[in-house]
């Protein structure tokens, strides 16, 4: 029996595990897909992969910036 399927290359999955959407930015605060990237993975070709991955960086600071938290209530 061959296990060539689990020696191919292909462009791995950014998923770290931690699958909670940002309610207003709606991209899983883990690995920074939408969720229309995570249901579409395994079916986008390779450079479909790579152009999502070369996305992700870019997306990050909208979800470094806070919202006001504590203080924010606070000052209402």
């Amino acid at each position: 029996m061959s296990d060539e399927i689990w020696k191919r290359e292909e462009v791995a999955s950014p998923c770290v595990k931690i699958c909670v959407v940002h309610p207003v930015e709606r991209l899983c605060t883990g690995c920074l897909r939408s969720i229309d990237e995570i249901a579409r993975w395994a079916g986008m070709s390779d450079d479909e992969r790579r152009a999502v991955l070369e996305a992700l960086p870019a997306r990050a600071p909208a979800l470094k910036q806070r919202r006001g938290g504590r203080a924010r209530r606070l000052a209402r």
